[in-house]
């Protein structure tokens, strides 16, 4: 059984509960090829009942549930693609870890304040940095973005009072953005690093700063393409929390 149960636990479950396990056990070999949802028709329940009867056996959730079945079942392509399944959600549950929610917090209010807000990131940072920008911007933020290592420059030496400086950057050791972010500190403005490099040379320049979690694994390894999905995750929570507020 993938599932073991004792009298204790199936006394504390439901009879739609009970049910729900029972088909996990009869069904392991099946269960890598089946998602929650699935699992949910076939008994006659809904998602939240079978991940609640799941949990209240010992598992974490559905997603244990199912990186258990994926390493024993003898298919390679489907234990590959539970570990890439597993590493993204390694990836999204440290990020909710590390990061503190007033910290959060006291950035949207710096955001609020902003006259101006200037975005910088660089190689393929970038298009976290542009969806982040655009997306203040539909929120009637006055945004500058720029992947430019000249402009930012330009822009961080003319930045007036009131205006804040978000970089992005995934390992927090691009030189235009710590070049940026000495010269913004200086002048007195509102520096912000959104990195996953604890050890960044960005932090000792920011007045905030939001580290998320670098997964080892490279997406591409010729090129060394990492995972952007804390920095995405990031900048998700900081744009939901201000659009609900709207």
């Amino acid at each position: 059984m993938i599932i073991s149960i004792n009298t204790k636990m199936i006394e504390n479950l439901t009879k739609t509960e009970r049910s729900i396990i029972q088909f996990i056990n009869s069904h392991e070999d099946m269960l890598p090829e089946l998602s929650i949802v699935d699992i949910a028709f076939d008994t006659y329940s809904s998602p939240s009942t079978v991940s609640r009867a799941i949990r209240k056996c010992g598992l974490n959730g559905f997603h244990e549930l199912r990186y258990r079945c994926g390493n024993q079942v003898k298919n390679k392509e489907i234990q590959n693609m539970n570990e890439l399944f597993n590493k993204t959600l390694i990836e999204a549950q440290a990020v909710q870890e590390q990061i503190s929610l007033t910290d959060i917090l006291t950035i949207i209010n710096c955001l609020k304040s902003a006259r101006q807000i200037s975005v910088f990131a660089r190689g393929l940072t970038t298009y976290v940095g542009q969806e982040f920008s655009l997306k203040l911007q539909l929120l009637n933020y006055d945004v500058f973005f720029t992947d430019d290592p000249n402009i930012m420059q330009i822009k961080a030496a003319k930045l007036e009072q009131q205006d804040v400086l978000f970089l992005l950057s995934l390992n927090g050791k691009t030189k235009e953005l710590i070049t940026s972010a000495i010269t913004a500190s200086q002048k007195g403005n509102c520096v912000i690093t959104c990195c996953c490099n604890p050890n960044s040379e960005l932090i000792a320049y920011s007045r905030h700063t939001l580290v998320g979690y670098k997964h080892s694994h490279h997406a591409i390894k010729e090129f060394e393409v990492s995972s952007r999905i804390a920095l995405y995750m990031i900048c998700r929570i900081i744009i939901d929390y201000i659009s609900a507020e709207s």
